[in-house]
């Protein structure tokens, strides 16, 4: 077998026949040291880049097996060897193998895992190849600040900071924007009959740590008895999270955390936050607004200590390889990950639980199960840096959303056809180090240029934008992700005892990029309707979807982020036509005061506020609302429309017919009952935004 390694990634393909199907032959018999060789380099490349390439799935002696051999590394204690690759093929017919071709630049028009019973979800795609967003040699400028800044590497999510890491976030970014078609293999499974499970029962198992140790936290606090699975480590990153005070301080009324942990945790505070946009001289200044950077090491470590000072079950490195649900529990398939010294942990036994939370984000891929390879609606991306050399005098405030051009023409930068704004926020690391962000809102289409190419525009426009020169500024961390959106959020669950909570389900709003937020606004929610639905034993997923509702304001910000992005296809709209939209938005806030701004600003959208400001940008700037429809179009108004009146009913029903039903709710006496009318009552008041705390 010829392998031919270009940067982190490998060209794999069969030249002269299209590939259906891909796949690892595992025996346990022994391989030359050379087999071992070319696949210990084929292991280290999957990991980072399978996601581009496709689902690469095992077989162990013409079986599928539950764990997935490429997590380990040939040689190691407990790895398996692997015989030589096999390729199914279309012209081989169903059942015959042929040897896989030298390793080359790929010509697949398929990737995908083996034949399997169980039905499996494809989208179409121009065939086109995944992997070039894995192998392109990086710009000058990115491969010198990615190796300066190696060594600050982390842990936690979000954490990367090396080429590795943003190769991987490019693959999953061309992943999402590929037409290609793409088999999904299921992950979660309903089986008949039961598991037979009596003892060792978790009433639930959260999948995903980074946040899901809140949630867990809360639960345990709350008299569950919870198991936690990672499959890393449970850290924090070394990159702050920015929050308002009001919202971190539903961890301690969940009982996650006490003052003092909090208090420690806030690495440092400023005020204001500026909003401005180009060439509109309107410049709006907000209190109390993400003016807090908090250390995710801290505050993810301190949950951790308390969840297991409650009783709780902490299972580290630690890879979920399947889920199971029986009609009497759900069992979670583990053992696929790495233990300390870097060994397969083959020996896990399985997890047995009421209720499986996943909590594993957008990459979760249960969720992407139940979207059913779905692409993305709407994608924000985000590029950025933590440096170290700004000026201290200049150092002690912030910029929320700001503007400094307008939208990229056909011509212009790296990634044309999109509107750049930027967000800097003081770092606790030191006086003069700074944050600062630069993100876009697109849609998910072939032609959208790299993460890559979105750095090379940030290298040129962030010394504009901070009034610097690059060459000042000692870089610690350089920062990058997408975070895909759906209008089907949040997620409905698609099976019993198995619901989709913060990112997984999409509850964060389509103008964020971050899930913390999110969940700290519903962590109660989420705990109390989870410790209901036990005691209840509601856990079917028509029963669980009360959990999961419709919230009629987070679906009316879709409209909004349509009219902050610029469509890859058809007439560009004109220039300014986003500064100006923003810029008049912010007037009518700023002038309708703080209880207007404020809520709009922390991702809640409430009914009266939205009508005062609709009507102020219709009187304040009345020849741009034609401009305005015709930009949006009227498909995509008359569905915000239906969403905006849901947003009024609900409004009235929860301020008239809440007190009742928190009576009746109150006084039941069925468990099932309670359930059903605290869900509905959660869906009004978190549906209309009226749970905002100020």
């Amino acid at each position: 077998m010829e392998k031919k390694l270009h940067g982190s990634g490998v060209w794999m393909s069969l030249p002269y026949t299209p590939v259906r199907h891909l796949c690892f032959r595992v025996s346990r018999d022994t391989t030359s040291p050379s087999q071992l060789e070319t696949y210990r380099l084929l292991h280290k490349c999957f990991r980072s880049t399978r996601g581009a390439l496709g689902r690469v799935s095992p077989l162990a002696s013409r079986t599928r097996r539950k764990r997935c051999p490429w997590a380990g590394i040939p040689g190691s204690k407990n790895a398996l060897s692997f015989a030589p690759f096999r390729v199914r093929t279309r012209e081989s017919g169903r059942g015959r193998d042929q040897p896989a071709g030298p390793l080359k630049r790929p010509s697949l028009n398929w990737v995908s895992g083996p034949p399997c019973k169980h039905p499996t979800r494809r989208r179409r795609v121009r065939p086109r190849t995944l992997a070039l967003a894995t192998v392109q040699p990086l710009p000058e400028r990115t491969e010198k600040a990615l190796k300066k800044c190696e060594d600050a590497q982390g842990g936690g999510a979000g954490a990367g900071n090396t080429e590795r890491a943003l190769r991987a976030a490019d693959a999953a970014w061309a992943r999402m924007r590929s037409d290609r078609e793409v088999t999904m293999e299921p992950f979660a499974f309903r089986r008949d009959g039961k598991a037979g499970r009596t003892t060792g029962l978790y009433d639930v198992a959260i999948c995903g740590g980074t946040l899901g140790v809140f949630l867990a936290a809360s639960l345990q606090r709350k008299g569950c008895k919870v198991v936690l699975v990672e499959r890393m480590r449970v850290v924090g990153r070394d990159q702050e999270w920015n929050i308002s005070r009001a919202e971190l301080q539903e961890l301690v009324r969940c009982g996650v955390l006490g003052k003092d942990q909090l208090e420690d945790a806030v690495a440092i505070e400023f005020n204001p936050v500026r909003c401005s946009f180009h060439g509109t001289g309107q410049e709006t200044l907000i209190e109390d607004v993400l003016n807090l950077g908090v250390s995710p090491k801290k505050l993810v470590e301190a949950a951790k200590q308390s969840f297991v000072q409650a009783g709780g079950v902490v299972l580290e490195n630690t890879a979920l390889s399947g889920v199971e649900v029986f009609d009497d529990c759900a069992r979670l398939n583990v053992g696929g990950g790495e233990e300390r010294n870097g060994s397969l942990n083959l020996d896990a036994e399985p997890i047995h639980a009421r209720l499986v939370l996943d909590c594993m984000g957008n990459a979760s891929p249960i969720a992407r199960q139940m979207r059913k390879g779905k692409k993305p609606d709407g994608v924000c991306l985000v590029v950025g840096t933590n440096a170290r050399g700004f000026a201290q005098s200049a150092n002690k405030s912030a910029d929320f959303i700001v503007t400094n051009d307008d939208i990229q023409g056909e011509e212009m930068g790296c990634m044309p056809r999109v509107q750049y704004f930027w967000e800097a926020f003081p770092a606790g690391s030191g006086p003069t180090d700074r944050t600062t962000y630069m993100f876009t809102y697109v849609d998910a289409d072939q032609s959208r240029s790299s993460l890559v190419d979105m750095l090379e525009d940030y290298w040129k426009l962030m010394p504009v934008y901070q009034g610097i020169d690059l060459n000042d500024l000692e870089i610690n961390r350089v920062l990058f992700g997408c975070f895909p959106t759906y209008r089907n959020s949040p997620l409905r669950p698609g099976m019993d005892r198995l619901l989709q909570v913060g990112d997984a389900s999409g509850i964060q709003s389509p103008l964020s990029f971050g899930g913390f937020g999110a969940l700290t606004r519903h962590l109660g929610r989420l705990s109390s309707a989870v410790v209901e639905a036990l005691e209840a034993d509601c856990i079917s997923k028509e029963e669980l979807s009360l959990a999961s509702p419709y919230l009629p304001n987070l679906s009316a910000v879709w409209l909004f982020q349509h009219a902050m992005s610029v469509r890859a296809r058809g007439k560009m709209p004109p220039s300014n036509f986003i500064n100006k939209l923003l810029a008049t938005n912010f007037k009518v806030m700023e002038r309708l005061g703080d209880s207007v701004l404020r809520p709009f600003n922390q991702d809640v959208v409430q009914f009266v506020p939205l009508t005062l400001t609709l009507g102020g940008m219709m009187v304040t700037e009345p020849f741009f609302i034609p401009v305005l429809l015709s930009q949006l179009g009227v498909k995509p108004i008359a569905q915000w429309f239906v969403h905006y009146l849901a947003l009024a009913l609900y409004t009235v029903l929860y301020i008239f017919i809440s007190p009742g039903l928190y009576l009746v709710c109150k006084r039941s006496g069925s468990a099932k009952l309670r359930y059903r009318l605290g869900r509905v009552l959660d869906a009004l008041q978190y549906g209309s935004g009226l749970d905002y705390k100020a």
